[in-house]
């Protein structure tokens, strides 16, 4: 009896897990759409703080733009959104890192490096890939090649690192959120600790303080907007770029983790509770991101509510094993899809679908489905790479040491000599 439950709560851990994953790639999915339809129209509709009314209508004609074939206003216009799952990125990112710790104490130092690993072994796999395609397909077609400054600064981040990710931006744009990961990776640690020493709420009452106080200097102290805005502002988005942006969301999904793994929390509540508190939630933060002073908040009320939202439905749809097994598998790549997905729909849409509406939605399955594809070479690569590196670094090592005399060795030879002259 006591193994039969003990294989049972497996399975279910089994399609909790398949469905954060199913989030996971859906998002990165989302994000590649978004853009996609951004390139295709030129930045045709982005949020500003004017209000909601003069929003929609501004989405509404922006939309126009894209009812070709297939598609209508009204999916056009949800894509304009995609950006919201950064935010929900930055959450599950929260929740996967605790769950990594598999309840067991942390160690700091091994665990920065490795993570650090995690994120950075597949980031420049892809960018010693991603350079030479570019570079080659530039030549061919006269288009866009890399210029050696900025080569050099992705191969070699994080040695150039900076939180606004400014020297990635003329590679890849979305690989902002690079150097965002990265500095909540080292971070973690010492969040972990407080959270034993504070208690998970109190950790989050102070997280959120720090967020909403940091977000409302970037506001109307430091002139800024979020990244997802384009309004004229002497700071840019580079403030929200900075890990105190979303502090409050990333302590969220380790809460929730913590929760989770004691049996607790909102993971195991019914879908109906689930939606009661995720509806209003993004409803809330939807309507914040057109005011100035709604995006102090709006970014963790929609954090919330799009992943409560996407938890019920990849739930019910985890429940399928098939789909399940499927999510798990794709849930795997979608950090390589997202680092790959921009050279994708960059390299498409201004060689062959320039802005031709109906060719860009028999392209868009092609980008989905070609980006996971170079996605699997990209993670089948990185332990490839890695090992090379480090025979590499052996062989080197190896050569260098030979070259040289040994302490050891230069005491033995004198000895030699003593006793020589000795006899």
């Amino acid at each position: 009896m006591a193994r039969r439950l003990t294989q049972r709560s497996a399975q279910q851990s089994t399609k909790r897990l398949a469905w954060l994953e199913g989030i996971r790639f859906f998002a990165a999915v989302v994000l590649l759409v978004y853009h996609a339809q951004l390139l295709l129209t030129d930045y045709a509709y982005t949020p500003k703080p004017t209000g909601l009314g003069a929003n929609m209508m501004a989405l509404w004609a922006a939309s126009g733009r894209l009812a070709g074939e297939g598609w209508g206003h009204g999916v056009a216009a949800a894509m304009w959104f995609g950006y919201q799952f950064v935010d929900v990125f930055v959450l599950v990112s929260g929740f996967s890192l605790v769950l990594s710790l598999k309840g067991e104490a942390i160690r700091a130092g091994s665990f920065v490096v490795q993570r650090c690993l995690r994120i950075l072994l597949p980031f420049w796999t892809v960018a010693a890939i991603a350079y030479p395609v570019l570079a080659t397909i530039g030549f061919l077609t006269k288009s866009y090649i890399p210029d050696a400054w900025h080569v050099f600064a992705g191969l070699t981040f994080p040695l150039l690192f900076d939180y606004g990710g400014r020297l990635l931006l003329s590679t890849s744009g979305p690989w902002w959120f690079v150097p965002l990961i990265l500095s909540f990776a080292v971070a973690f640690p010492g969040l972990w600790w407080l959270m034993e020493r504070w208690g998970a709420k109190n950790l989050l009452w102070v997280s959120c303080g720090i967020t909403f106080i940091y977000r409302s200097l970037s506001v109307w102290v430091f002139d800024g907007h979020p990244t997802y805005v384009i309004v004229s502002a002497a700071a840019s988005w580079f403030p929200f770029l900075s890990m105190l942006a979303k502090l409050s969301t990333f302590v969220l999904g380790m809460m929730v983790a913590q929760q989770f793994q004691r049996g607790q929390g909102v993971i195991f509540w019914r879908d109906r509770q689930v939606l009661a508190i995720g509806i209003p939630a993004y409803v809330l933060g939807f309507v914040g991101q057109f005011y100035r002073v709604g995006w102090v908040v709006d970014d963790f009320l929609i954090a919330i509510g799009l992943s409560l939202i996407c938890m019920v439905l990849f739930r019910r749809l985890c429940s399928i094993d098939w789909i399940s097994r499927c999510c798990v598998v794709l849930g795997g790549y979608s950090y390589s899809y997202f680092l790959v997905h921009n050279f994708v729909i960059d390299r498409t849409i201004r060689l062959w679908v320039r802005q031709d509406v109906n060719l860009y939605y028999q392209a868009l399955p092609l980008m989905i489905v070609g980006t996971l594809g170079l996605a699997v070479v990209a993670d089948w690569a990185t332990p490839r790479v890695r090992r090379g590196a480090i025979a590499g670094f052996h062989a080197v090592d190896r050569l260098l040491h030979q070259s040289k005399e040994s302490p050891d060795e230069n005491l033995s030879d004198d000895r030699y000599a003593i006793r020589s002259k000795d006899r």
